[in-house]
């Protein structure tokens, strides 16, 4: 049996949270200097374990803070754990923030360079794949403008079109599905489709059980940083949903 291409071993993750109320830099030096400053622990995932196989998608549910992006942030390398291990086998294409790796006075095909060389892409991989992107994002002349002057299903569409413009190993996508009107959705389950023919892993957190349910082989519910089921999708959906009534 091939090495998974995502395995995760007793993995926990806090965040030091000062428990006063800073509101600027100046009051934060302030509690500093006077020496005022105290921290409390938040365990945003405690003991997690995962293996997911290459060529598996699996899809994460579980409400609000449960922890599913601090899973996504920590598969990704954006962090480290606070205890146990990672391991993540070939290449990464997180979406993870919407506009990350964005300069909003950057025009779109700038910020399209921009975020593929960020990715690790060479400029003229680049420059050969930028009119395939820009007809998936559907975004025509807009291209052309600031991308302040976008709206949020904008740069989704323009960040989903970059970062799938090539096919990595892992994939990960995090509530991208919230936005943008039907027409892409069905893009981008389309192009996601592509991608597990290719053998692409792919890890997907989504509110949208209808994008669980049609596109995931396997599904995960986080409950306060916890593993709190792994099944089959209808199964693990059905217990996350009745738990939340």
């Amino acid at each position: 049996m091939s090495d998974p291409a995502i395995r995760l071993e007793r993995v926990s993750l806090h965040y030091r949270l000062p428990k006063q109320r800073v509101g600027s830099i100046k009051e934060y030096l302030i509690h500093v200097v006077k020496g005022t400053l105290s921290w409390e622990s938040f365990a945003a995932l405690t003991d997690v374990d995962l293996e997911v196989a290459r060529g598996e998608t699996l899809g994460i549910v579980g409400r609000n803070g449960a922890g599913k992006s601090s899973l996504l942030k920590v598969v990704a390398g954006f962090l480290d754990p606070s205890r146990g291990t990672r391991r993540v086998t070939g290449s990464l294409a997180p979406m993870l923030e919407l506009g990350a790796g964005f300069d909003p006075d950057l025009t779109g095909v700038e910020n399209v360079f921009l975020h593929a060389l960020l990715l690790g892409h060479p400029r003229r991989e680049i420059a050969a794949k930028l009119d395939s992107i820009v007809d998936f994002s559907g975004l025509g002349d807009f291209v052309q403008s600031p991308l302040r002057t976008y709206s949020t299903g904008m740069v989704t569409r323009l960040g989903f079109a970059v970062s799938t413009a090539w096919v990595p190993d892992i994939l990960l996508i995090d509530e991208v599905f919230a936005v943008g009107d039907a027409a892409f959705l069905k893009k981008c389950e389309a192009r996601m489709d592509e991608f597990r023919r290719a053998g692409c892993t792919i890890l997907i957190v989504s509110h949208r059980a209808e994008t669980i349910r049609e596109t995931c082989s396997r599904c995960l519910w986080i409950e306060a940083g916890r593993i709190a089921a792994d099944g089959r999708p209808e199964e693990v959906l059905a217990a996350y949903f009745r738990s939340i009534g």
